[in-house]
C-alpha cells in the first residue's frame, strides 16, 4: 500500500517473516506509532532494505511492527521522496522519473477491494494488548 500521508515506511509480520528476517537484524527504534485504529504501537525495530521499482533500487528504512494489517507493507513519504515519485490514489498509480523517462507502477483494484474487506472484517477488540509484546 502507498500512503502519502505516512511519515514512515512500515513492514508488517507477514513480510518480515516471509523474508526470513530475525530480531537480531533489527536496529533499535524507540518512537511509538499510532495505528489505523488510533492505538499506540511499539515498533519491534528498524531495518534498511533495498526496494526495487522497475529497474531502480532504493534503500528503504522500514519500521517493523507486530500488529494486524491486510497489507504486507506501507510505503510512505520517505520512499516516495527517495524515488522522486508522485502517487495518485484516484488512479491507483505511482509515477516516477527513471533514465529520462516517466515510469509508473499501477495498483490492482481487485487487491485493494480484498484488503478493504479484510480490514473491515477484522475485529481489533479480539486482539489483546499483549500483541505488541509478542515477538515476531
Amino acid at each position: 500500500m502507498v500512503d502519502q500521508d505516512s511519515a514512515v515506511d512500515i513492514m508488517y509480520p507477514d513480510l518480515y517473516k516471509g523474508l526470513g528476517l530475525k530480531s537480531e537484524d533489527l536496529a533499535t527504534y524507540s518512537s511509538h506509532l499510532v495505528s489505523f485504529e488510533g492505538r499506540m504501537v511499539a515498533p519491534k525495530g528498524l531495518i534498511r532494505l533495498p526496494v526495487q521499482a522497475g529497474m531502480d533500487v532504493v534503500e528503504v528504512d522500514f519500521i517493523v511492527v507486530d500488529v494486524f494489517s491486510p497489507y504486507t507493507a506501507i510505503m510512505g513519504r520517505p520512499w516516495l521522496h527517495t524515488l522522486g515519485a508522485v502517487s495518485s490514489t484516484l488512479h491507483q498509480k505511482v509515477k516516477y522519473p527513471s533514465g529520462g523517462q516517466v515510469l509508473e507502477i499501477v495498483g490492482s483494484q481487485v487487491a485493494v477491494r480484498q484488503c478493504l474487506v479484510v480490514a473491515i472484517q477484522h475485529r481489533p477488540e479480539a486482539e489483546t494488548s499483549a500483541t505488541a509484546d509478542n515477538e515476531l
